[in-house]
């Protein structure tokens, strides 16, 4: 049975305010601060240095392990471990980038760095995070999915779901309500540990992706403060 299917439908006036801020320009990125907002994306053309290198890697079979660490603002990631190419250099010149952004965004001097290689979908299960605002880039692969506040029932999130997919749950209710963050945007999505966000966090979930087109790489980052 198809619970999304028997979810009442609700008038345009009783549906919530959208939950996607889209920004034009970096400085419009602090809207994910605004009550209503839970996610933020600033869309960015792909860099073909970075596509080309990892493409690369992939290809060759190298591209195998991520790397978990803490970084201060304005310090250069180190991916000794991956082959060292002009791409790598680029790749680490944009992580840099973003990790002075996020932390700037966020007043904090130090940011937890997840560079994840993915031969799987990491979280294929809507679910929220409970986490402050996390910033997303998706340097490889589909990005991240992400279901809109106008068009959940958060009473099927988790074990309440009783093990039915997320589209068969009564989770999602209408159809084609699932978003997805382009790769080599800047996603900030807000968590229900955020002061006032509690019950609200993004409900969202990783891509399915198809074994061919593996692996996904993500940029995943964190406030230290």
């Amino acid at each position: 049975m198809n619970l999304a299917c028997e979810a009442p439908a609700l008038s345009r006036s009783a549906l919530p305010p959208p939950s996607l801020a889209h920004c034009d320009a970096l400085e419009d990125l602090t809207r994910i601060f605004e009550e209503r907002i839970r996610i933020a994306v600033l869309e960015r053309p792909a860099c073909p240095q970075i596509v080309d290198y990892l493409d690369g890697l992939a290809a060759q079979g190298t591209l195998r392990s991520g790397l978990r660490c803490a970084v201060d603002a304005g310090d250069t990631l180190s991916l000794n471990a991956w082959d060292a190419h002009p791409g790598r250099e680029v790749l680490k010149d944009d992580v840099r980038f973003l990790v002075e952004l996020y932390c700037e965004l966020m007043g904090c001097a130090r940011a937890g760095v997840r560079l994840e290689v993915l031969d799987k979908a990491m979280c294929p299960r809507l679910h929220v995070d409970r986490t402050g605002i996390r910033l997303l880039c998706t340097y490889r692969g589909p990005g991240t999915e992400w279901l809109d506040e106008r068009h959940a029932d958060r009473r099927f999130l988790g074990a309440a779901a009783q093990g039915l997919a997320d589209e068969a749950s009564g989770l999602i209710t209408a159809a084609q309500a699932i978003h997805s963050v382009p790769p080599f945007a800047v996603a900030l999505l807000k968590g229900e540990s955020w002061q006032g966000n509690a019950g609200h966090g993004l409900i969202h979930r990783s891509p399915a992706v198809k074994p061919e087109a593996m692996p996904r790489v993500v940029l995943s980052l964190d406030a230290i403060w």
